[in-house]
């Protein structure tokens, strides 16, 4: 009879926080800061949108060159929702990604409606946004990094990357990028419309959020991977 085979643990600094924890307190002892930011909504301008919704997968620069970025600000203008963690409930509900107690179909519906009259397409899941990719690398590049682990989501596999052939092609394939020293982590939940950057050092985050002008916020000690539920249900 053989032995059944578990995992070790996998290194913090390469994976994306588990659920149901505090973000913070997961990755203790290795990052001091947390930005969770938001995947936008895409607005095709000179591509037909269909091509977005259909098994056709444009490519990056598809993406990139033809269609603009709309943040979460601007659809809470667009659909009347009320907050953040209103987009990300009717974000989650739109994939079956809560249980029944803390869904909400009209939050999806709006998401539905507005978009389909405005022709957006909502975010992706699970994987950082085309239209964020290649400034989000440009800006490690500029923190004197070349080269960036990317690995899979249980730690299992990685493999180190040229960052300017990330920049030049359309071949990331995963999502949890890290640099070499430890200091950087970007990585996507598997569920979620949102991704992490974690780092050990806050003027190198803030200098990189600067550069990417992204949307989100700092996560505080109380921060979990379903912030919106929490939030919404405290009390």
């Amino acid at each position: 009879m053989k032995a059944e085979r578990v995992l070790p643990e996998p290194h913090r600094f390469a994976v994306c926080a588990y659920e149901d924890v505090s973000i913070k307190e997961f990755y203790k002892g290795i990052f001091n800061e947390v930005y969770i930011f938001f995947h936008p909504f895409i607005k095709p301008i000179t591509i037909d949108s269909e091509l977005l919704n259909s098994e056709t997968n444009p490519d990056k620069f598809q993406i990139i060159n033809h269609c603009e970025k709309v943040t979460w600000k601007e659809f809470l203008a667009l659909s009347g929702l009320k907050s953040y963690e209103e987009v990300d409930i009717g974000l989650r509900t739109r994939i079956l990604g809560l249980n029944k107690d803390f869904e909400n179909k009209e939050f999806k519906e709006k998401i539905n409606t507005v978009s389909e009259k405005e022709k957006l397409v909502p975010p992706t899941e699970g994987m950082l946004p085309e239209l964020l990719i290649n400034n989000l690398l440009v800006a490690i590049k500029e923190e004197k990094y070349d080269w960036i682990w990317v690995g899979d989501e249980f730690g299992t596999e990685r493999k180190l990357e040229y960052i300017d052939d990330l920049i030049d092609q359309d071949t990331l394939a995963r999502h949890n990028l890290f640099t070499h020293d430890n200091s950087i982590l970007i990585t996507t939940h598997w569920d979620s419309h949102f991704s992490m950057i974690c780092s050990d050092d806050k003027k190198k985050l803030d200098r990189i959020l600067e550069r990417c002008n992204l949307e989100g916020f700092y996560c505080d000690d109380d921060t979990e991977i379903y912030w919106s539920v929490r939030n919404t249900n405290k009390g």
